[in-house]
């Protein structure tokens, strides 16, 4: 999953050498944090948080292939 989110997070931003993508584990559910340069928090979040939810959504759809749970959070 954190491959998925950087390689994503990588093609929209101007700036991918700042892309940092983190996985944790929390009460049975992974944790994915995504953090961008302050420049590029625009490009990941989109017009009405569209494009957000669409990497959202491509996650979850991954996620659900191996029963896990997913969430991505964007900082």
């Amino acid at each position: 999953m954190k491959e998925l989110v950087e390689v994503i997070a990588r093609a929209l931003v101007e700036n991918p050498d700042e892309v940092v993508v983190t996985e944790t584990e929390k009460d049975g559910e992974i944790v994915i944090e995504l953090k961008v340069a302050p420049s590029d928090m625009g490009k990941v979040i989109g017009k009405q948080g569209r494009i957000a939810k669409a990497i959202r959504s491509v996650v979850k759809a991954a996620a659900s292939k191996e029963d896990k749970k997913v969430v991505v959070d964007i900082q």
